[in-house]
C-alpha cells in the first residue's frame, strides 16, 4: 500500500513538469495527454478521454462484484502570473498552478501506480481527472457527459490542499463544507448623450451608484447560520474611456453566495428584483445572466466515516477547525449521485495562500495524500 521513494522522487517530478506547463480552464488538452501518458505503464482496465471537456478517467477494476469508488482531482490552473522563483515555475507567461491542481493530481498518479500493481479485491476505482473546476462548469460537464454512466460512483472522494492549516493535518466534517456560488452579470443599456448636454440622454451613472451598496446588503444573517446569504460586486463599468460622451451602456458584476442550495433560488429573485426596480426608476433596460455556477459541497456522513477511519489507522492528526468555507468547490455536484465527501490537507500555516502570486504546492504532501486515499480504497474494496 506503500509508495517506493523511486514512486516519490519520479511523481514529484512528474508534478513540476505539470507545474512548468500549466493549463486554465477549458483548455487542459496537453495537461490530460499527460496524465494518460504517465498512467499507462499501470494498466488501467479503462480510460475515458475527453469527459466534460479534457476530462480524463482511469479505472482499475477488480472484477468482482461491489461498489465503485471515485477519486478526483482537477486539471485546471489559473490566468495568474507566477512570481514564486521555483526552479519549476510556470513557463507559460500569464498562467500558473496557483491553487495546487498540479499537486491533488499527482496524488491521484500515485493511487494508479499503487492500483496497477495491486488491484482492489471487490468492486473498481475511477480516478477522476476533472477539467475546468476554477470556473465550475468542469463537474457539471463530467457528469453530464452520457459516459459518465459507465462509471458512475457509489461514493466519491476528494481532497484540496489548504494553506493557513499545519502542514499534514486534515480538516473534515459532514455537512456543508464549500458555499453554493455564482457570479450575476448585470448590463444596463440607456442613450448616449454629449457630455455637455448630459440631459439629452439616459446614462446609467445613477443606478450604478445605488446597486453598489445595495446588492451588498441583500446578504444576510452571520455564516454559522443555514440561511446565510452573500452578495460581493467584484466589478463595475459605464461608458468608453472618452470625456465628450455620457454614457448609455453600464455593467455590474457581483457574486452571490449561500451555504445551502435551496437560498440561493431566494437570493437570485431578490437581486433581480432590485436591479429590475433600479433600472426601471432610472428609465433604463436591464438584463442579467449567470456564470461560474457552483452548488454547495455536501459531505455524506457515511462518506466522512470512511476518511474518518483511514485517517486514523493512517495516524493522521484531524479535526473540524476552519469548516465549512465561504469558497466554492464544483466537486459537490458529483454529490448528487454519490455518497461523497472532500477534506482538506494542511499545507502549513505559514505557506502563501491558494490563488496567490507566490503559491507552490508543498510536494511532501504527495505520499500524505496518496496514503489517505488509498487506505479509504483497500477499507471500502478489500
Amino acid at each position: 500500500m506503500t509508495l517506493t521513494n523511486r514512486d516519490i522522487v519520479e511523481i514529484t517530478e512528474w508534478r513540476r513538469k505539470l507545474h512548468r506547463q500549466p493549463e486554465i480552464s477549458n483548455e487542459e488538452e496537453k495537461t490530460a495527454q499527460e496524465v494518460v501518458s504517465f498512467l499507462a505503464d499501470t494498466g488501467p482496465d479503462k480510460v475515458l478521454t475527453g469527459l466534460g471537456g479534457h476530462g480524463v478517467a482511469a479505472v482499475y477494476d477488480s472484477g468482482k462484484a461491489g461498489p465503485t469508488v471515485l477519486f478526483r482531482s482537477e486539471l485546471d490552473a489559473l490566468p495568474i502570473e507566477e512570481l514564486s522563483g521555483v526552479p519549476h515555475a510556470s513557463q507559460v507567461p500569464g498562467k500558473s498552478h496557483m491553487c495546487g491542481h498540479d499537486g491533488h493530481t499527482a496524488i491521484l498518479a500515485a493511487l494508479g501506480r499503487q492500483l496497477g500493481r495491486e488491484r482492489p479485491a471487490s468492486g473498481r476505482v475511477v480516478l477522476m481527472f476533472q477539467p475546468a473546476e476554477e470556473t465550475g462548469n468542469g463537474a457539471a460537464g463530467v457528469v453530464a457527459d452520457p459516459r459518465y454512466g459507465e462509471i458512475a460512483p457509489d461514493f466519491a472522494f476528494s481532497l484540496h490542499n489548504l494553506p493557513g492549516v499545519p502542514f499534514g493535518e486534515v480538516r473534515l466534517k459532514p455537512g456543508v463544507v464549500n458555499c453554493a456560488s455564482r457570479g450575476m452579470r448585470i448590463v444596463l443599456e440607456g442613450k448616449t448623450a454629449h457630455s455637455s448636454m448630459p440631459e439629452t440622454g439616459i446614462s446609467p451613472m445613477q443606478a450604478i451608484s445605488e446597486l453598489m451598496p445595495a446588492l451588498p446588503a441583500l446578504g444576510r444573517a452571520t455564516f454559522a447560520d443555514d440561511d446565510f446569504s452573500m452578495v460581493t460586486v467584484t466589478h463595475a463599468e459605464m461608458g468608453e474611456a472618452v470625456f465628450g460622451i455620457a454614457p448609455a451602456h453600464g455593467e455590474v458584476w457581483a457574486t452571490l453566495r449561500t451555504r445551502r442550495d435551496e437560498r440561493m433560488a431566494d437570493l437570485c429573485a431578490a437581486a433581480e428584483a432590485l436591479v429590475g426596480e433600479i433600472a426601471g426608476r432610472h428609465r433604463l433596460s436591464a438584463r442579467w445572466d449567470y456564470h461560474e455556477i457552483f452548488v454547495a459541497s455536501v459531505n455524506a456522513p457515511d462518506a466522512v466515516e470512511h476518511l474518518q477511519r483511514a485517517l486514523q489507522e493512517e495516524g493522521v492528526v484531524h479535526g473540524e477547525e476552519a469548516l465549512p468555507m465561504r469558497a466554492s468547490e464544483d466537486f459537490g455536484l458529483f454529490g448528487h449521485g454519490a455518497r461523497s465527501a472532500m477534506f482538506f490537507l494542511g499545507a502549513g500555516e505559514r505557506h502563501p495562500a491558494l490563488h496567490n502570486p507566490d503559491y507552490d504546492f508543498p510536494d511532501d504532501l504527495i505520499p500524505i495524500g496518496s496514503r489517505i486515499f488509498m487506505r479509504t480504497a483497500r477499507n471500502l474494496l478489500g
